[in-house]
């Protein structure tokens, strides 16, 4: 009797110990949901398959009457890189939710996610093309014409932009069709650094009318540690998609360099700059066919993860000084606002206090998927909980930062590895 007593009490506190462990995964996919309808519902533009920056209102229909109109992108107005207008990011947000449709299609295989895929795609290969100037990658569309763009990207768009493409090229998502446009446009990449990316431009691939950025933010090489990848990178995956020998010199003449000089970045950097130092890397790890140099590769990964996992602690701890109504706060109509920066010319209108917010909801989920993009990612107690806490606490019905991208793709990559 005693014995059938124990072995009920031990079957019990399984049983229970499996219902407590499936509740929260049950409320992290219902959360995940959340976040997945809000992004498509509130930041994506069908009219140009793309996702903009953040929300001014939760009305709907309204959510993105900040976005500037045709007239303003066609003199460059309020500066040339589009910043704090909402059209900023378009080609960063395009990669990584192309790689996140990627990661959640290898857990689920939904058939949905092949449309999903195309037309994120669609949105990044107009701005690769509505222009006209090959090679140049817009940050993003304005929807009102479906054609302007801002004039200045940067090797931040670009970096997300290769990186997204090349892993929808490798998913079983991409039909033959679309692997012959992605070729075409990564060869059209590679093609412009090759042209631009040279010491009388100061390695800068330059803006969309052949001018140098005076922002530095396009020099491809004589960069910081975490930058010090991307060019590689891009030439690698133009390579590896086409099988162009002129790419593969030009990999080959950067990459040892560039890993080299990646081997300490600065540990304060934010996790943006982390996760796109991560992103180059992992196409470079991938694609290397030295061994000792694939080895370097992986440490400094690991090492960059490492860097995250205190980013995401630091992160964290600010998350938790905000109050809800803080964390429900809407973005401004640039055109409003008081503060304004001149930036070398370029006048930056300022968030104010939302800024803050943004930042902090992106962060958050840019350092827990940094950690999850070395080979075979083994995420520790704490960080599992770090994870579910950043979204289990996340109110995505009224969250007005496109960092929920960023939390779509850390809990995917996740699911992806069974980490989570």
């Amino acid at each position: 009797m005693k014995a059938s007593f124990a072995f009920l009490t031990v079957l019990l506190f399984s049983v229970f110990s499996r219902v407590q462990a499936e509740e929260p995964k049950a409320t992290l996919e219902a959360k995940m949901n959340d976040a997945w309808e809000v992004a498509w519902g509130r930041f994506y533009q069908k009219d140009v398959q793309t996702f903009m920056d953040y929300l001014s209102s939760y009305e709907p229909g309204k959510e993105q009457a900040h976005l500037p109109t045709a007239e303003e992108v066609g003199r460059q107005y309020p500066n040339p890189c589009g910043y704090s207008t909402g059209m900023e990011d378009g080609m960063i947000l395009g990669g990584a939710m192309l790689s996140l449709i990627c990661d959640r299609f290898a857990v689920t295989g939904e058939a949905s996610l092949s449309e999903r895929a195309a037309e994120v795609f669609a949105g990044m290969s107009r701005c690769a093309t509505v222009h006209g100037v090959p090679g140049f990658v817009a940050r993003n569309v304005c929807p009102e014409d479906q054609k302007s763009v801002y004039i200045n990207s940067s090797r931040d768009q670009y970096t997300h932009f290769v990186h997204g493409l090349w892993k929808y090229y490798h998913s079983p998502l991409a039909d033959e069709a679309t692997k012959v446009e992605i070729r075409k446009i990564l060869a059209a990449v590679a093609d412009r650094m090759i042209e631009f990316v040279i010491p009388a431009n100061d390695y800068d691939f330059c803006r969309a009318d052949g001018k140098r950025c005076p922002l530095g933010i396009c020099r491809m090489w004589n960069v910081q540690a975490h930058e010090a990848a991307r060019l590689p990178m891009i030439y690698a995956a133009a390579w590896d998609v086409t099988g162009d020998e002129r790419y593969k010199l030009e990999w080959r003449k950067y990459v040892a360099e560039a890993v080299a000089q990646s081997a300490n970045p600065d540990k304060n950097k934010p996790a943006y700059a982390l996760l796109q130092m991560q992103a180059s890397l992992e196409l470079l790890y991938d694609l290397e066919p030295d061994k000792e140099l694939k080895s370097t590769i992986a440490t400094t990964m690991q090492h960059v993860s490492s860097l995250a996992e205190r980013r995401l602690s630091y992160t964290l701890k600010g998350l938790a000084k905000k109050s809800p109504e803080e964390m429900r706060m809407l973005g401004p109509d640039w055109r409003l606002v008081k503060e304004w920066k001149d930036q070398k010319g370029y006048l930056n209108p300022q968030w104010g206090p939302y800024r803050e917010v943004w930042h902090l909801i992106r962060e958050a989920g840019e350092s827990a998927l940094i950690s999850l993009m070395v080979e075979d990612p083994q995420m520790t107690d704490e960080q599992k909980q770090q994870l579910q806490a950043v979204i289990l606490q996340s109110d995505y019905l009224h969250n007005s930062s496109c960092g929920i991208i960023f939390h779509l793709a850390a809990y995917w990559k996740a699911r992806r590895f069974q980490a989570l």
